[in-house]
């Protein structure tokens, strides 16, 4: 009974920070695409590709990308590792809101096992639809991927909550929600403006980089959570982990995505 109370104690206060975060317009899905001066790109891209620029290697983008593409000479393998890094930091840092949703993942279950079916099912799902989208063959508008993709998020920790591990159909969700965040991925993706002869190089590396992000936050996830997992143990409370961690860190990830869901859909659709 106490454990209960101190759990609810701990996920009004998490209310509380969620509350303050979104007070402060927090982005989560950064328009981050563009080097323009109010287009918001990842700095280290810019800083990439203007070094590139001035070394005579990428077409003068001054005030805007010429036909809205970028040139490199590069080749494909040099395409693919530079984007891999590119695929990287759309998640660390840049991917608030594909963090939270691996997190949800993560907190789910204590077991390895479900939660590789669950990270394997959004994988396959996300390169998916990645490719799908990111070559044309499909196209989402924004306007409904970007609050699906907040409510993916609310509903993966509304889950970790309810349930104590997940249920059988929990991997095949998980992977309907992963066609959903692929879609997201290419949009950033696509934004780039490739031209044709590097894009199935980069678009393989940013992929790549995209998989190695979501393997770091897990890593750093679990280190976390074997650590207080020993704190409890060594105080006599292992029973504790879920209240203490899982149901307070879910009931942020869940504030946190549906007022995502709630902005993105109706007050900044």
């Amino acid at each position: 009974m106490r454990g209960r109370f101190l759990a609810f104690i701990l996920c009004c206060l998490v209310a509380c920070l969620a509350a303050t975060l979104m007070s402060q317009s927090a982005i989560a899905h950064p328009e981050d695409e563009l080097c323009l001066p109010d287009g918001g790109m990842d700095p280290a891209l810019c800083r990439e590709l203007q070094a590139l620029d001035r070394a005579g290697r990428v077409r003068s983008f001054e005030g805007g990308i010429p036909g809205g593409e970028i040139s490199l000479d590069r080749t494909p393998l040099e395409t693919g590792i530079f984007y891999i890094r590119i695929g990287f930091e759309h998640i660390l840092p840049m991917g608030v809101d594909h963090i939270l949703f691996v997190l949800a993942l993560f907190f789910s279950t204590r077991r390895i096992g479900p939660l590789l079916w669950q990270v394997s099912a959004f994988t396959l799902a996300h390169t998916a639809t990645l490719g799908l989208t990111a070559a044309g063959l499909i196209a989402p508008p924004a306007s409904i991927v970007e609050p699906l993709i907040a409510f993916t998020i609310a509903w993966a920790a509304l889950e970790n909550i309810l349930f104590r591990e997940p249920s059988a159909w929990r991997p095949a969700l998980v992977f309907g929600f992963g066609l959903i965040h692929g879609m997201g991925f290419a949009g950033a993706f696509g934004d780039l403006g490739l031209p044709a002869d590097i894009f199935w190089p980069a678009l393989i590396g940013f992929n790549i980089g995209v998989e190695i992000g979501q393997l770091a936050v897990i890593g750093m996830a679990l280190a976390f959570a074997v650590l207080i997992r020993s704190v409890l143990r060594q105080a006599g409370r292992p029973n504790l982990y879920r209240p203490v961690l899982v149901w307070p860190v879910s009931a942020f990830i869940g504030v946190i995505g549906l007022w995502w869901a709630i902005e993105r859909a109706f007050l900044n659709p």
